[in-house]
């Protein structure tokens, strides 16, 4: 693979602790950055791959109900069959592996209706 110079500026105590970790792991510092930004730009990659992937679902859902007329009718549906145990009640859902888990029925079936 073919190589390209490239500068950095660093602040002086990154490249401080730069300069210590290759004492350490016994590799130059040109090979601790590589491998940084090789680890970094796959892990944006997963992410964006998961926005694509959803992107891709929310496009395909409006092709399938253009005017969100059955996501709609769902909803009202799901408020007027299920007991909202907080009903006029401002709340904040419950965050569980940076996922909001749902409160209540209705916001179960609304995030089933919607895929979410």
């Amino acid at each position: 693979m073919a190589r390209a110079p490239f500068t950095l500026r660093i602040d002086v105590d990154e490249r401080s602790a730069l300069d210590h970790l290759t004492q350490v792991e016994g590799r130059p510092v040109n090979q601790l950055l590589n491998e940084a930004i090789k680890m970094y730009l796959t892990r944006r990659g997963r992410k964006e791959q998961s926005l694509e992937a959803s992107l891709a679902k929310l496009r395909a859902y409006r092709k399938q109900d253009p005017g969100f007329k059955k996501a709609k009718a769902a909803f009202v549906e799901a408020e007027a069959m299920f007991e909202d145990p907080v009903e006029g009640k401002p709340i904040e859902g419950r965050s569980i592996e940076d996922l909001l888990k749902p409160a209540g029925p209705v916001q179960r079936k609304i995030r089933e209706v919607l895929g979410a």
